[in-house]
């Protein structure tokens, strides 16, 4: 299974549609386009062979390769260090007004002396299912798919480029001080590259997007760097376009390698995108939670909240199928396999997701605008529906795939949707039925500490009648279930890092789930872990772990979903759900330590 780079050794890049990943060879093996969830056209990090990628380094084996980002930006520095010369390659998609304008663009450099340098572009259409003709014009090489998607791009350089078979390669050398550039682009009747000066101009204006963005940020704290740089990340997966967020930039990375739980991330989930919108707006992102709440507000629109439930995911422009296929072409990440595109959990039942949504409206509400009458009424009738059917067992937030069950964390954010609605409607006056939500209210707390409580244990257990315990019971005291400092929550978490916490590795639960093969820690239950301990008072503890996470991050401060025995990094990269884990942690941490 030689070819494919850990999946930490990759920084992102992206323009508000689409994110492309950067290995630190110099190799694009990832982009999907024109969005984050259409088909990939360079997908190398799935399939070596046939998935396509974009390559360019210099013919030299460096000692050292180093990754960065320019300070507060999206931007890409990949560099090549070797005693006969070091290169430099930049690497950046501009942030156009337009939504029809789609652009890569890469340019490598020679810092120190004389070098060859190789370029390969090799894309493949559809997830590598549809052929595609080459064509070499004047001043670039067109690739046009033949596949129903109708895809075209034009490769644009500064050097000369020739076809080979159904690729464009090219061979040029630079001395000190020179560059060349590449420019990929849709195939459209105006093409911005041509345009004189444009690689440096877009360069510039690139940053100065970033930087000004970045500038907008309120956390001052002491984990600036990291807090900022999961603010990037989270931004690269908002989509210009809709308002939508998605829960991850890639499909079918692995959660074990060579294991089956290989799922696409590339789809709105509402309980990932209610988080980031907090996230979002604790960070001073006003524009950011004005969009996703427009997204909501339409899609509550075109729903039929009276008659069932929300889905728990929609594709970025809210569409509702998201059929579920293995690519059975692709090998898979290191032969990890199958490889899934879609994602057949859309249509599960996972009652917790209208807590995650009415937590986020209330502080939307509270803290950016009031939101509308009619957003108002509709919301309620979800409520109402939430409050006839809490008592269902459901597929939870982990999306198991083993039977519906009645788990602690859904029954806990059925209590959040309720509590939130009431709130929201005596602070606005609004009209509800706050008489029969306050007595569900009541009624679900009660039913948590009687009947998901288990003495012998002294913890609340994964589900009613069982005795698993399960990390997203680190939930509680976050969402004000449970105070931080009560007795049965500090034996809860007690229990809960003898079970599952492995030094700063937190696995989400150790049972059966439907799935055969195991899987890495959750790193998101990680920063939970560490936020409940600065919540219940144990500062030096809470720090110590927060900051062994911080340290499990890949060179760029990125993180996948979960991370493995060795710290390698598994599953979906980058992880929406994890970077808006650390906001929320190092927020609590760094004010609780200001307190102290």
């Amino acid at each position: 299974m030689a070819g494919y780079a850990p999946i930490e050794d990759h920084g992102v890049i992206g323009d508000l549609h689409t994110v492309a990943l950067v290995a630190l060879d110099g190799t694009i093996d990832y982009m999907c386009f024109p969005e984050l969830d259409s088909p990939s056209v360079f997908a190398a990090l799935l399939d070596s062979e046939e998935g396509g990628h974009f390559a360019i380094a210099p013919d030299i084996e460096p000692e050292r390769r180093r990754q960065f980002y320019l300070p507060d930006t999206n931007v890409l520095l990949t560099r090549f260090l070797a005693k006969d010369g070091v290169a430099e390659l930049s690497d950046f998609m501009p942030i156009e007004e337009s939504e029809n304008v789609a652009n890569l663009v890469r340019r490598v450099k020679t810092v120190r002396g004389e070098l060859t340098y190789h370029m390969v572009c090799a894309p493949r259409f559809d997830y590598g299912r549809a052929e595609h003709d080459v064509e070499v014009q004047d001043e670039c090489i067109v690739f046009r798919s033949r596949g129903d998607d109708g895809l075209a791009f034009r490769l644009r350089s500064s050097h000369v480029m020739t076809a080979d078979g159904k690729n464009a390669v090219a061979r040029f050398t630079l001395g000190p001080g020179e560059h060349a550039w590449f420019v990929l682009e849709e195939l459209t009747e105006v093409s911005p590259s041509a345009a004189e000066g444009y690689v440096a101009q877009s360069f510039k204006a690139t940053v100065q997007y970033w930087r000004a963005w970045t500038g907008q940020c309120t956390y001052t704290g002491r984990w600036r760097e990291a807090v900022r740089r999961s603010a990037l990340v989270l931004k690269l997966l908002t989509s210009a376009k809709y308002g939508s967020i998605a829960a991850a930039g890639t499909f079918g990375l692995p959660e074990e390698i060579g294991g089956v739980r290989n799922w696409d991330y590339r789809f709105t989930w509402i309980r990932d995108a209610s988080f980031t919108i907090y996230a979002f707006m604790r960070l001073g992102y006003h524009d950011e939670a004005k969009a996703f709440f427009g997204w909501i507000e339409e899609l509550c629109a075109n729903e039929d909240c009276d008659g069932g439930p929300l889905q728990i995911m929609y594709g970025l422009d809210g569409r509702h199928e998201l059929p579920e296929e293995a690519l059975e072409h692709f090998e898979g990440y290191r032969g990890s396999s199958p490889v899934r595109i879609g994602n057949a959990a859309y249509n599960q039942l996972q009652l917790d997701i209208y807590g995650e949504l009415m937590d986020s409206v209330y502080i939307f509400d509270k803290y950016e605008e009031p939101i509308s009458y009619d957003l108002w009424v509709r919301l309620s009738r979800i409520v109402e529906w939430v409050r006839e059917n809490w008592e269902q067992p459901d597929e939870g937030i982990w999306e198991v795939r083993g039977g519906r069950k009645e788990f602690l964390y859904s029954r806990v954010m059925c209590w959040v949707a309720i509590d939130r609605a009431i709130r929201l409607a005596r602070k606005r006056s609004l009209p509800a039925p706050i008489v029969e939500w306050r007595h569900t209210r009541d009624e679900i707390h009660r039913q948590i500490f009687d009947e998901f409580w288990d003495e012998e244990q002294g913890a609340f257990v994964q589900a009613r009648g069982e005795k698993t315990l399960d990390a997203s019971a680190l939930i509680m005291p976050l969402v004000k279930m449970i105070s931080p400092t009560d007795p049965r929550w500090i034996s809860t978490l007690r229990a809960i890092e003898a079970a599952l916490v492995e030094d700063s590795f937190v696995f989400r639960y150790r049972s059966p789930d439907g799935l055969s093969g195991e899987e890495g820690t959750f790193t998101i239950c990680g920063f939970w872990f560490a936020e409940c301990l600065s919540r219940s008072g144990d500062l030096e503890q809470a720090r110590f772990y927060f900051e062994k996470l911080l340290g499990h991050a890949n060179h760029l401060g990125l993180y996948a979903e979960e991370l493995g025995p060795c710290g390698e990094h598994l599953g979906n990269f980058p992880q929406a759900f994890t970077h808006l884990g650390l906001i929320s942690a190092a927020f609590d941490l760094e004010r609780r330590l200001a307190e102290d």
